[in-house]
């Protein structure tokens, strides 16, 4: 930061400040969970020379403070990856089912966001197809916030609901899907090269609830890769081409996350590995009758406050996974 020239591209200047800010945030609280374990002993010795409840007491505190210290700055260190500190964009599909899944839909959206908004983060709907009567067909969301794509990306994957619809006067049980994927938002440092000759570009009028370019001007815009079949798509913008840059930047960023599969998927076939984070692998199961339960199906970790899920409280399944928690044997889906 004080070399000549620092300032000359405030891009580039942006990237290492921000860079150099992660590693502080990094290194500082190491530091001062050092000097509590240090001092750990001698509160101990004090305790017992003082021999009072109030001492003790004291020291149960600390050790517990202490403990719940190192997990946290433990669980940050996990946050590794190249990506995962910076934003993320969401993309949630409905799958069959029609009216049922499509709610589901809806109710997964709405539970990312309230997540988001726990984190402190901003989030903008860039993409969204309601269903023929009800709900969201798909949605794709920019999520803005610090370790955002690196919690978030716990979550790709299936999703399963199994209730009794209220759109079935019958009162039976359904079961619904719906597909989370997650790409990060970081078009600067992603380096994939994309022809124009592969790309198919449509446009077409901004749904929504109003404003001075929906339903009036072909503003959206949908790309389509022709050699992978990938299809993004844009409409938050006022303007078209601002729509293509955002789309172009999500390709982007979908395709980085396709290389990156195969790749982690030839390290699992070489290891003897399954991977469990593959576009299209149910991941976790949502139970709302007869009994109520949340359960992982990758690291086993389950919880009956479904309320309490659906609102955005998200953090024990996603630490699961962070730390490498598999289910075992005995924390097979059982809830057919």
């Amino acid at each position: 930061m004080t070399a000549p020239g620092f300032w000359d591209s405030q891009n580039s200047a942006k990237k290492v400040i921000d860079r150099a800010n992660v590693i502080k945030k990094q290194i500082e609280p190491l530091g001062g969970l050092e000097s509590r374990v240090e001092d750990f002993p001698v509160l101990i010795e004090l305790a017992k020379e003082q021999g009072d409840v109030q001492s003790i007491r004291e020291v149960q505190v600390e050790f517990d403070a202490l403990q719940k210290a190192i997990a946290t700055y433990e669980l940050d260190l996990l946050l590794s990856g190249p990506f995962d500190r910076g934003s993320a964009f969401m993309t949630i599909h409905a799958g069959a089912g029609g009216t049922e899944a499509c709610d589901w839909a809806d109710m997964l959206m709405r539970m990312y966001v309230r997540w988001s908004e726990r984190h402190g983060c901003k989030v903008q709907i860039i993409d969204h197809q309601e269903g023929d009567d009800v709900g969201t067909r798909s949605a794709t969301l920019e999520i803005q916030g610090e370790n955002a794509f690196g919690f978030l990306k716990c979550e790709r994957g299936v999703h399963r609901l199994v209730r009794i619809s209220p759109f079935d006067a019958a009162k039976k049980r359904h079961t619904s899907f719906a597909s989370i994927d997650v790409i990060p938002d970081n078009e600067e440092d992603i380096n994939i090269e994309i022809r124009d000759e592969d790309l198919k570009v449509d446009t077409y009028r901004s749904g929504g609830k109003g404003g001075q370019n929906v339903n009036k001007v072909e503003t959206a815009v949908r790309i389509t890769h022709v050699p992978s079949g990938v299809i993004v798509a844009c409409q938050i913008e006022r303007s078209q081409p601002k729509n293509r840059a955002k789309a172009l930047a999500m390709l982007k960023a979908k395709l980085y996350q396709i290389e990156e599969d195969k790749r982690q998927a030839e390290v699992a076939r070489q290891y003897g590995e399954k991977m469990d984070i593959g576009w299209g692998s149910q991941i976790r199961s949502y139970v709302f009758q007869p009994y109520q339960m949340v359960k992982d199906l990758r690291t086993g970790e389950k919880t009956s406050d479904i309320s309490g899920v659906m609102d955005g409280d998200l953090d024990a399944f996603m630490e699961a996974k962070l730390r490498g928690k598999k289910a075992g044997a005995d924390e097979l889906d059982d809830d057919e």
